[in-house]
């Protein structure tokens, strides 16, 4: 049996949030008088958002507090006077401005017929529909699912269960998730019991105890797994 239900990540899947990150990080410390904040900050915060975005997905803090705190603790950590809480929004507002699609996106979703295509994402809301919206991925998805909306996120089975009901699906074999997270994507779906693709473009080594039903290395690749047998039944 094959898939009919195709459930993509968004970061780093299909699109870039290197790059995202990148220029709405730019643009936020040069409105704030600091040109060169993106260079002198950047590192702090990437080890800071790592810890937080670690906790939220084994579930010891939230999405609205991991908005906030992340940039408290990097302007502690600098001796910054900036209100965490004003900065956390207009990032939020910076990165739904960012699209950059991730190379061979488009030729893939071509190349898909007769399926489902759902989104799943563990970002916040108002960026994440921006930045689909913006993107050649407008009106692709049958359903778009943040954590944010939820109330829950990827590793945690209630945000998968949430995403099959709102497709009214209820046998979890014809689904495929597709991400490039092992902790989240891959780790959800195992959880979830639905079959899992690793998108692993730059070919890391899987040293975790946890392992997907495929491993791609291209967008090209992907067509080869689910075109090989497409559900004939719709529910």
């Amino acid at each position: 049996m094959r898939y009919d239900v195709l459930l993509f990540d968004l970061d780093d899947t299909l699109l870039d949030f290197g790059m995202t990150e990148h220029n709405a990080f730019r643009l936020l410390f040069e409105e704030y008088g600091l040109p060169n904040g993106f260079d002198d900050y950047l590192g702090s915060y990437k080890t800071i958002s790592k810890v937080l975005w670690d906790d939220l997905e084994k579930g010891r803090t939230t999405l609205a507090e991991l908005k906030v705190e992340r940039f408290k603790r990097l302007f502690t950590e600098h001796a910054l006077n900036i209100d965490p809480i004003v900065f956390g929004q207009k990032y939020i507002e910076n990165l739904g401005k960012e699209v950059h699609m991730i190379a061979g996106v488009e030729e893939m979703f071509a190349n898909l017929k007769n399926f489902r295509i759902g989104l799943l994402t563990n970002g916040f809301k108002d960026a994440q529909h921006a930045r689909v919206n913006g993107s050649a991925l407008k009106n692709l998805f049958e359903v778009i699912i943040t954590s944010e909306e939820t109330g829950f996120q990827k590793p945690q089975k209630e945000i998968f269960a949430y995403a099959l009901e709102k497709l009214q699906i209820s046998d979890p074999s014809r689904v495929l998730m597709i991400g490039d997270s092992l902790t989240s994507d891959i780790q959800g779906g195992n959880n979830f019991g639905i079959d899992t693709c690793w998108f692993n473009p730059n070919r890391k080594l899987n040293h975790l105890d946890i392992q997907p039903t495929f491993e791609i290395h291209s967008w090209n690749q992907l067509a080869e797994i689910v075109n090989t047998k497409v559900l004939e039944v719709k529910l």
